[in-house]
């Protein structure tokens, strides 16, 4: 079963300028998937295949030259010859756009090797897991927010064809990503350190980051943690919100949020093996808040656009969720509750007040099945999230 991605427009887009166009994003998001659904008659070369891995090396720019209408080139980090390779064909093609589709597994090399060696001549699409509105085209999302909320949004645990166990996926997905991903940027006898590292940042997901704190818990220096957080950032698993600059007179911190890019993978980190964990945990509004913002971030990035997202708190504790600074300027409470209630938007009451500025709309994602506007507040129901700017 393929499901339609909302950033399939965005990657036929960037294909009719660039020659090159790399599709980053976690493991398991469906890069490949998205690729081939979307140039089914572009050949695909997969450089897991060792004697393909060989031939590319061995003379990169003959290879590419066999593939004249191009090719999605998989795994592509694994032969770092190929890069160079793409630069000269794409100066010596004249910029033909939309050749070469390039994906890959580890972030880091992939992305690397093409701002290395292909600046101006490709872009980048970040495809994350799957978004609330995708699931909702293909009719599979279902009415209970907390099931999916404690899922989460990998395409894997959402095809009925596999029959995956959330709690072994997961576990999976975890020794994988540290074997293949980490291994390579750490000292390996300090991979069972970093997944400690990681199930830590999970309990922090949806504060406000405190490296003294999470290198305390783990034991090790502040600047390592410093270090792994980027690894955790550039792979997809973490990502950060900045503190509004907007300061309206006061004292704001200037501390980033931290939070997950996928809520499944957080409860599974959390130890929530089941949906009436969650409901229980202390960390509910945290996985509710970290789903959201994730939504929200979706939203923008499978149009090919930063998310743009901030969050405001002052000094004396005062907080707003999440800033959208968009076409237009949202401030966003998000809430576990199933109702709306006047005091659920008390806080971007509050906030509009201080800023003065009709042009900035207040919101409150909420637990509730109906989405609607009270007092000037719009109330997004959790099945809209995905679509929020255009719900609103």
């Amino acid at each position: 079963m393929i499901i339609s991605r909302k950033a399939k427009d965005t990657l036929q887009r960037l294909c009719t300028q660039f020659p090159v166009v790399g599709i980053t994003g976690p493991r398991q998001s469906g890069k490949t998937t998205l690729a081939t659904s979307v140039f089914p008659d572009k050949k695909y070369i997969t450089f897991d295949d060792r004697s393909m891995r060989d031939l590319a090396a061995s003379n990169a720019v003959d290879f590419l030259m066999a593939f004249p209408n191009g090719a999605i080139l998989d795994e592509a980090q694994k032969v770092p010859e190929i890069f160079d390779a793409l630069k000269l064909l794409a100066d010596r093609d004249q910029w033909k756009p939309g050749k070469f589709i390039l994906t890959g597994s580890s972030q880091f090399r992939l992305k690397q090797n093409m701002s290395d060696s292909m600046a101006g001549r490709a872009a980048f699409l970040n495809l994350l897991p799957f978004s609330l509105p995708e699931l909702t085209s293909a009719e599979i999302r279902g009415e209970d927010a907390y099931r999916l909320i404690h899922l989460g949004m990998y395409p894997p645990l959402h095809d009925p064809d596999r029959h995956f166990i959330p709690y072994d996926w997961f576990e999976s997905y975890i020794d994988t990503y540290l074997e293949r991903d980490v291994r390579e940027l750490i000292n390996p006898s300090n991979l069972a350190t970093f997944r400690k590292f990681i199930q830590v940042c999970a309990v922090h997901s949806g504060q406000l980051l405190s490296m003294e704190s999470i290198a305390g818990s783990v034991g090790v220096s502040a600047p390592t943690i410093k270090s792994w957080l980027s690894i955790l950032e550039k792979s997809f698993i973490i990502h950060f919100l900045e503190p509004d600059s907007n300061n309206l007179g006061k004292t704001v911190v200037k501390t980033p949020k931290l939070y997950f890019v996928d809520s499944g993978l957080l409860c599974h980190l959390l130890r929530l093996e089941t949906k009436e964990d969650l409901l229980l945990s202390r960390h509910k509004g945290a996985v509710v808040e970290t789903f959201a913002v994730s939504e929200l971030m979706k939203q923008r990035m499978n149009e090919g656009r930063k998310p743009n997202l901030t969050f405001f708190r002052d000094d004396h504790g005062f907080e707003v969720d999440t800033i959208a600074d968009w076409k237009r300027t949202f401030a966003i409470e998000i809430k576990s509750a199933n109702a709306t209630e006047k005091k659920l938007s008390a806080n971007t009451r509050k906030y509009l007040d201080l800023r003065k500025d009709h042009e900035v709309r207040g919101a409150v994602f909420y637990l509730g099945d109906v989405t609607m506007t009270v007092n000037d507040t719009a109330y997004i129901s959790w099945k809209d999230w995905g679509t929020f700017a255009d719900s609103t």
